[in-house]
């Protein structure tokens, strides 16, 4: 059997990026995020239940999941942590006290965390296959390889790629989406109509914002109104049927992906208690008639709740903002990509502009019978670059992934169009080596990278949020800890779970409000305190030392400390900042329900009374 060496290659590739990210992976502590997505996911399997983490969708939370439970992994389903998970907003609170107990508590956190994140490195393999598959068919092996290599070696890849999180699953169902689509909107087969729908279930089934896709599919339609395929019928008399019979298999596609939802949503929810208005509280027959109704109730509540929150404070280039700003994701595609990526892109653009202006006859890079699907792809790249652009949540290069996957498939034609040329050609190898060679360089340091376009600025200025930090590399402090025998740790971290879990001695610190017993000690600070989630500059005059990459300071107080306002000490009273422009810091509420899940209720109806009065 004769293997073909682009396969091979792709192989090897795969197996870089599952060394580089799994190993990273490996030394990082659990984030924010998959505190309540792990907890979640293993009460979906083992309970039937999802009262956890209802903002987003269950499958990779699933995934997760399921290794954990095969293995045996515990959890106490009549800890109250649970039981008040029955209510919707005491439920957003509980999943994290659920999550700390499951992970700090009632299990090991080391093993738990490994387990869970297993599948989603295999997710993002599966992914990297499916570009260089895409790639292949667009370009040959040798774009299949590039939109791999650019993959593979994209610092946003490995770093979220193996955590638990819905980025890379809302990515690798898009592709799918749209591929599949191509072949739906040429040959509307029932075998092609299934494979969309089962591509867009899972679309919808990993991330609220999969919908849209369906504004890409619609502004993909309208484009070829205007700009007709080659192989759709010209008259009109002639397209309107065509039109219709593609139509009819989309409809059907898409009632087809609602049913798969409807039924893992349905099953998931098999011993979730009815909570619809009107069914719930009114006795087992109301409860019963109900039950149907639990997989749309469940989505579209989560889907609710995720608009209502969606708006987010955003910080970039030392400004912060009270929401999303046009160019967030523009400024953090360059700041976040090596150089050699940009240029692979800025060399393909260039060359397949000029070979427009040079010829509008040139035989086309792309095979005529995928320009369907070409232009799926690079339609619903400007549709989902635009939406991000103009959304509210702009905090992490994660939620550009969809973009970033498409933006390696455009680079799919680029040896077509140098193959002609030698100095074309060794400008394009140079520039894919540089990211690979970048890839291996940062291990295993990715979450933190920023490109020499940063032009040397520190990282707490550039940006912030997961694009620094996000809690992965507390090891790293308790290895400090234990290196200077220190019992006792100031953390300024930046999450709200028990950092306990992998720093025992810690203890929750602000670094805008030092007490005189800290002067002279070892304090730790993650770069997203210093200028975002606090007012700390001043602590950056004293000696400091960065930790994971600079995710992370240890930074040794003077003694005494300056008075606040001084020169060299912190800020005054009123400029101070809580942590997410929050009424109080979560990080202290956390750790006290941490120790008393009982008080959740209590605790939420004070936040409530709290947000009231600002």
């Amino acid at each position: 059997m004769h293997i073909r060496p682009a396969f091979v290659a792709a192989a090897v590739l795969l197996l870089m990026m599952f060394v580089l990210a799994g190993g990273a992976a490996l030394r990082e502590s659990v984030t924010p995020d998959e505190v309540a997505h792990i907890a979640a996911g293993l009460s979906y399997v083992q309970k039937l239940d999802l009262r956890l983490n209802y903002e987003h969708p269950p499958l990779v939370k699933v995934l997760a999941g399921l290794p954990l439970a095969i293995r045996g992994t515990r959890a106490d389903y009549s800890s109250p942590q649970w039981t008040v998970a029955a209510g919707f907003l005491p439920a957003f609170m509980a999943e994290w006290v659920f999550g700390d107990w499951l992970l700090g508590r009632w299990n090991n956190a080391e093993d738990t965390l490994i387990w869970a994140r297993l599948p989603m490195l295999l997710l993002t393999l599966l992914l990297g296959w499916v570009l260089f598959v895409v790639g292949r068919r667009l370009g040959g092996d040798w774009g299949g390889l590039l939109s791999l290599a650019a993959y593979s070696s994209m610092p946003a890849f490995l770093t979220f790629g193996p955590l638990v999180l819905t980025d890379v699953a809302i990515a690798l169902f898009t592709v799918l989406t749209l591929w599949t689509f191509g072949d739906v909107w040429r040959d509307p087969s029932p075998r092609n109509t299934r494979r969309f729908a089962l591509a867009l279930a899972g679309a919808l089934l990993s991330k609220f914002s999969a919908g849209v896709l369906f504004i890409a599919i619609l502004a993909f339609v309208l484009n070829t109104r205007r700009w007709a395929l080659a192989d759709q019928p010209a008259e009109k008399a002639a397209a309107r049927p065509w039109r219709k019979l593609r139509w009819r298999a989309l409809r059907k596609g898409t009632w087809m992906a609602a049913a798969v939802v409807y039924g893992v949503y349905f099953a998931l929810s098999w011993n979730q208690p009815v909570d619809i208005p009107g069914f719930a509280g009114h006795g087992p027959l109301l409860a019963l008639a109900g039950r149907p109704l639990m997989p749309p109730w469940l989505f579209l509540r989560g889907l609710g709740w995720m608009l209502f929150t969606s708006v987010r404070p955003s910080f970039l280039l030392g400004h912060a903002y009270p929401h999303g700003v046009w160019f967030y994701f523009p400024v953090l595609l360059v700041l976040k990509s090596s150089p050699g990526f940009l240029g692979l892109l800025a060399l393909t653009l260039a060359l397949s502009l000029w070979r427009r202006r040079k010829s509008r006859a040139a035989q086309p890079v792309v095979p005529a019978e995928l320009a369907t699907h070409w232009r799926a792809m690079w339609v619903s790249l400007v549709i989902f670059t635009a939406v991000c652009m103009a959304g509210t949540m702009d905090i992490s290069i994660r939620h550009f992934t969809v973009p970033l996957a498409l933006l390696t498939l455009l680079l799919a034609p680029l040896p077509r169009l140098v193959e002609r040329s030698a100095w074309r050609m060794a400008i394009s190898a140079v520039l894919t080596a540089s990211c690979l060679f970048t890839a291996v360089r940062l291990y295993p340091y990715y979450m933190q990278y920023a490109s020499p376009f940063g032009m040397g600025q520190p990282l707490y200025w550039l940006m912030s949020d997961s694009n620094v930090d996000w809690n992965q590399a507390l090891p790293e402090v308790e290895q400090f800890a234990r290196q200077h025998n220190l019992a006792d740790v100031p953390l300024d971290n930046y999450g709200f779970s028990d950092a306990r879990v992998t720093v025992p001695h810690s203890r929750v610190w602000d670094c805008q409000a030092p007490v005189e017993s800290d002067a002279g000690r070892w304090v730790f600070v993650s770069a997203n305190m210093i200028l975002d989630g606090h007012n700390c500059a001043w602590i950056m005059h004293h000696p400091h030392q960065p930790l994971a990459g600079g995710s992370m300071y240890a930074i040794r107080l003077p003694s005494p400390i300056p008075p606040a306002g001084a020169a060299g000490g912190p800020p005054p009273l009123a400029e101070r900042r809580i942590f997410l422009d929050m009424p109080v810091d979560m990080r202290v509420v956390d750790r006290e329900l941490a120790e008393h899940p009982e008080r959740i209720r209590k605790t939420l109806d004070d936040m409530m009374a709290a947000w009231q009065k600002r």
